[in-house]
């Protein structure tokens, strides 16, 4: 239950949040590399092949750790590959309600978000048994859950086997009850306000560090904008609209591509299919002889396209949010995933950094104010930049590799 006023500014609890946030400051990363950490630690990374932000910040966590101790062995793998495969069909059963009823999922998917697990507990220990030989034959010394529902399994071999290792929940933009397992020594979280849901929901503000969501270290060297422009080939004077439809081109082209043709006010487009190769070629088909549309798969400089560009309209996944974040650029979110990714609207709008378009005909009117507006235009995309964390996967693995030599450091005599 929450307590009104509790995380109001001055509080105890905020002020425990904030003390949290300034360990994860550049200043503390000469007094980590040199703290007492055991010699090549070894460090697991669970991810899930649930969407590419659970792989995009277990990649930019482990590039973290290799900077901050190339002497450390660190392992990122798909927990679902190392349990068995009913399991594997359990896990991924959301699938099914999400495709075929979405009100469904939305009323389980609340129910679950509000439950000290998300699953039983009997499905879970017989289910990751394999995982469970995999960590006693790695014997980790870390433990980083990029999931809620890893996180639980890996609480429970921590409880069950009495196992010493640091456990991290790492909070992509999906806080859920079922994070705050006793077992669980630190949670990285995306904001102070998901910090402070955290909180108010049970957990110790000690183990509370908001340190940003984890992100590629290229959003930490981004070029300016006039030169992504030329690098890219678009005019310096342009107004320049970004459409992603995510790492596997899912979304709702139709209905975008409908709204976009009432836009008036002059603008290029960019638009970014990922995988989806039938869908790369049908915008070919239809945008390919107009100038001022791009038309591109899957790419590797998105940090580029996303300096160079005004506006973003996409799925709100928590890890192109919040690259968008570090580019300074605001996001129209569109067609969100019942539940979660329905939150994460409630957060941009808060947040200022966006705006959510709950149905469909309102893209094209609010896009036209919005580039007839340059000063609305122009406050949306500050106070994303102002959101930025560029450096989140440094600052996660600096907070954790602080708590392991706490954990490691002997008592003094």
């Amino acid at each position: 239950m929450k307590i009104p006023g509790l995380f109001s500014k001055g509080s105890c609890a905020w002020k425990a949040i904030e003390v949290r946030i300034l360990l994860a400051a550049p200043a503390v990363e000469a007094m980590v590399a040199r703290a007492f950490v055991p010699l090549q630690p070894r460090i697991l990374i669970l991810s899930l092949p649930h969407g590419a932000a659970h792989q995009r910040a277990a990649k930019a966590m482990r590039e973290a750790f290799a900077g901050l101790r190339p002497d450390s062995r660190v392992e990122v793998i798909d927990t679902l590959q190392h349990c068995t495969a009913w399991f594997r069909a359990y896990y991924n059963s959301y699938l099914i309600p999400l495709a075929i009823w979405p009100g469904l999922w939305r009323w389980f998917e609340g129910r679950q978000h509000q439950s000290e697990s998300t699953g039983p507990g009997w499905v879970y220990r017989h289910g990751a048994r394999p995982l469970f030989r995999y960590f006693r034959d790695f014997a980790p010394d870390v433990v980083i859950a990029t999931e809620v529902g890893t996180c639980e399994i890996a609480a429970m071999y921590k409880r069950e086997s009495h196992a010493g290792f640091l456990l991290v929940g790492v909070e992509l933009m999906d806080f859920n009850r079922a994070w705050i397992q006793p077992e669980v020594d630190l949670f990285l979280t995306t904001h102070v306000d998901l910090a402070a849901e955290l909180v108010g929901e049970g957990a110790s503000a000690n183990k509370v560090v908001t340190t940003g969501q984890p992100v590629s270290p290229v959003f930490a060297s981004l070029p300016d904008r006039r030169t992504a422009r030329n690098k890219l080939g678009i005019k310096q004077e342009a107004v320049q609209i970004l459409i992603l439809f995510g790492g596997t081109g899912h979304g709702n082209p139709e209905r975008i591509l409908a709204e976009l043709a009432r836009v008036e006010h002059p603008h290029e487009l960019v638009f970014i299919t990922g995988r989806n190769q039938a869908l790369e070629k049908r915008l070919r088909q239809r945008y390919g002889n107009m100038p001022h549309v791009h038309v591109l798969g899957w790419v590797d400089n998105i940090q580029e396209w996303m300096v160079a560009s005004d506006l973003m309209i996409s799925k709100p996944g928590g890890g192109t949010l919040n690259e968008g974040f570090a580019c300074g650029l605001p996001m129209l979110a569109f067609d969100p995933l019942p539940g979660n990714e329905e939150r994460t609207c409630r957060w941009i709008e808060k947040w200022g950094a966006g705006l959510w378009i709950e149905k469909p005909e309102d893209l094209a009117p609010k896009i036209q104010t919005l580039l007839s507006d340059t000063a609305q235009l122009a406050a949306l995309r500050h106070k994303a930049g102002a959101l930025a964390r560029p450096y989140a996967a440094r600052d996660g693995a600096l907070a954790t590799l602080e708590f392991l030599s706490r954990k490691t450091q002997p008592s003094p005599n």
